[in-house]
């Protein structure tokens, strides 16, 4: 797992900072790409091939969730959720989330309590649930976005 995790580092470094990459996703970002601009608030969360800078995070994920991309709708809503680039907003990380579940996006169904398998007669506390979440989310998602194509 560890050597996984040095290559993966390795990868998503090694093709963010080159600098040809860079223009061609800012351009395609600016043209308004959705994945683009997912990628782009990737790199920024990250701080990979640009400066860290969760404000400019927040605004390309925001674009590209206005456009339906499901893993910026997530990560958006947990940026609300922890006020990570943006004013800490729980009415707005809600409304998020409920979009990324009205997609079938299931951490954002348990998040919001709508998970069948999660309800019964064990007592579970979604609250803490969401809060590790809007905690892990951001840079889990940012990372995945990174590796794809």
């Amino acid at each position: 797992l560890f050597i996984f995790s040095g290559l993966f580092s390795l990868c998503v470094n090694a093709q963010a900072e080159d600098p040809s990459v860079l223009a061609v996703i800012q351009q395609s970002a600016g043209q308004g790409d959705a994945k683009a601009q997912a990628r782009l608030g990737a790199m920024y969360l990250l701080g990979s091939g640009v400066e860290k800078d969760e404000q400019q995070a927040f605004e390309w994920m925001l674009k590209a969730a206005k456009q339906g991309d499901i893993e910026a709708e997530v990560i958006i809503a947990a940026m609300y959720d922890r006020g990570l680039g943006v004013k800490n907003d729980v009415k707005m990380a809600t409304q998020w989330y409920e979009k990324a579940a009205a997609q079938g996006h299931s951490a954002s169904m348990a998040i919001l309590g709508k998970n069948d398998v999660a309800k019964g007669g064990v007592a579970f506390s979604y609250q803490a649930m969401r809060l590790s979440a809007a905690k892990q989310i951001p840079t889990e998602y940012a990372k995945r976005i990174l590796l794809t194509k």
